[in-house]
């Protein structure tokens, strides 16, 4: 299944990016990566990438709550999308996941 772009952006001091998908073993990804001078500034080297690894069991709740079938991948990812479209979209979506006990785990390294 193909990546979903949440968001994106791209100036001379930054480039944003963020994809959802599932991957082989049948977990949600989330995954994003922000690279240039502004993250060199804030966190003292020139990239970040950040990631939310969420079990299928999991992502069926999402399912749930976006009122869209179980089994529907392209629906979950697609109210994803939805849902979380903006620069912020990594820390609302963990509260979000936070808020209806849709248990993932995360990942960053920088």
């Amino acid at each position: 299944m193909k990546k979903v772009c949440l968001y994106e952006f791209e100036d001379p001091a930054i480039k944003i990016s963020m994809h959802v998908y599932f991957n082989a073993d049948n977990q949600l990804l989330f995954d994003g990566y922000d690279i240039g001078k502004r993250v060199k500034e804030g966190l003292g080297d020139s990239d970040y990438e950040y990631q939310y690894i969420i079990a299928w069991e999991e992502a069926k709740k999402l399912a749930h709550l976006f009122n869209c079938k179980e089994n529907d991948k392209a629906a979950i990812l697609e109210g994803l999308k939805k849902r979380f479209n903006t620069n912020d979209a990594y820390s609302k979506f963990g509260d979000y996941m936070i808020e209806n006990n849709v248990v993932f785990e995360q990942f960053v390294w920088h």
